[in-house]
């Protein structure tokens, strides 16, 4: 089984933001919701690698992912999953439509797809606050599980900082015009 690390460096020395934030468990795109590690084939075929899966279901890693990276790469006051018993201010609503290796015909290494849809709102009057699109593709350095595994944290990772990114720059946002 495989866990990827949120390795994302820290937001030492930046200013907190005075929100709550929930990320809410993710919705996953059809094939991908399993504990299985997609590979995408060249003719559109989803498959899965043999004997390799994820540490839980992909909604769970990904949400584990994102609590970590928001953890990290943000300086909000809290950040919850859904399941915490504290209320939250905002909620991040995370969609997974992309989350595979991808083979192409002329390479025999895949190149890693991450890509995440997300709004971030209001708890209070379910106001959205705004949509960010998160994209990042990484190439495994060689078609072995052990590489294929690297392009995967290092895509997840591209993929949720720009997540964290467009979620502090919103909700600084929303905060500046009270």
């Amino acid at each position: 089984m495989y866990m990827l690390s949120a390795n994302l460096g820290t937001a030492a020395g930046a200013p907190a933001v005075a929100a709550d934030l929930a990320v809410l468990r993710p919705r996953i795109r059809s094939g991908l919701e399993t504990d299985r590690v997609a590979v995408l084939y060249p003719d559109r075929h989803l498959d899965y690698l043999a004997d390799v899966r994820w540490s839980g279901p992909l909604d769970q890693v990904v949400q584990d992912l994102a609590l970590r990276a928001f953890d990290t790469g943000a300086r909000l006051r809290t950040v919850s999953s859904d399941s915490s018993a504290f209320a939250s201010g905002y909620w991040l609503e995370i969609e997974v439509t992309d989350f595979q290796a991808e083979y192409s015909a002329a390479v025999s290494a895949p190149t890693i797809h991450v890509h995440l849809l997300a709004r971030v709102g209001a708890a209070g009057d379910r106001r959205i606050l705004g949509h960010f699109d998160a994209d990042a593709r990484e190439p495994a350095s060689d078609n072995r599980v052990s590489a294929i595994i690297d392009a995967y944290e290092r895509a997840a990772d591209a993929a949720l900082a720009q997540l964290v990114a467009s979620t502090s720059r919103a909700l600084t946002g929303t905060l500046e015009q009270r």
